[in-house]
């Protein structure tokens, strides 16, 4: 009788461990809800962004702890220079490297993950740069330049060469990852409202669901304030707004 209980509970444990388990998966990270790591890029950009290095530095641990691999942390802090400027981006690594120095004296050892892969690509990089902006945003790019492109045609070729293209072809972050990047800047920063649009539009191309992007706000709204999560979500309201009338 008492064999009979152990095989049992043992056959019960059995079934219903990989249950738990999957609900406790589904605790930390919910279907339709950013993962652990793409939650903790979002302080990262943010701080970065608008030169809060106080509390970029928690950030930075908790983006360590949560999976992030020094070189991942390391892309996303040049990435975000594109829109924030060299200062910032600097300023970002410089923090980031006192935070490696201060975990490695304390006996922790992160992963240093990969370095970007070579590009082999025999088109120019004109052409790699608008092929990756025509996959960002999901249409061909034809006709004549307008707007800012027809008035500073310069401005174009290094979007489209430097950003698009050198940048955007380093393969140690995807492209939601490089995009999430993008937004927690634009989020940060005031007056650039139509490029937020732009890219919360890219967003929402590479995969990101209204229900992540406003939980994207969210963590605007704890990391640099209300304000500016409003402001987020009302062009992340218009986005979603006009993607249902299309």
């Amino acid at each position: 009788m008492k064999k009979l209980r152990v095989r049992i509970f043992i056959g019960l444990t059995i079934i219903f461990c990989p249950i738990v388990a999957l609900q406790a998966q589904n605790m930390t990270e919910p279907e339709n809800s950013l993962t652990v790591k793409q939650q903790t890029i979002v302080p990262i950009a943010a701080y970065t962004a608008i030169g809060d290095l106080q509390h970029l530095k928690p950030a930075l641990n908790e983006g360590l702890d949560a999976g992030l691999t020094i070189n991942e942390i390391k892309e996303a802090l040049v990435h975000l220079y594109a829109y924030c400027g060299f200062p910032r981006s600097i300023r970002g690594l410089q923090t980031f490297m006192e935070v490696l120095d201060e975990r490695k004296a304390k006996g922790i050892s992160d992963e240093m993950g990969p370095e970007a892969s070579p590009v082999n690509d025999g088109r120019s990089k004109y052409e790699r740069g608008k092929a990756n902006l025509e996959k960002l945003i999901g249409m061909p790019l034809t006709g004549p330049q307008r707007g800012y492109a027809a008035f500073a045609p310069v401005l174009e070729i290094f979007l489209k060469e430097h950003l698009f293209a050198d940048i955007f072809d380093r393969d140690i972050l995807t492209f939601a990852e490089r995009e999430l990047v993008t937004i927690s800047v634009l989020s940060s920063i005031s007056g650039v409202e139509p490029m937020l649009r732009s890219h919360l539009s890219i967003c929402l191309n590479v995969g990101f669901t209204p229900g992540q992007l406003t939980e994207f706000t969210g963590i605007i709204k704890s990391t640099v304030g209300k304000k500016k999560a409003k402001a987020a979500q009302a062009v992340l309201n218009e986005v979603l707004k006009n993607r249902q009338s299309q």
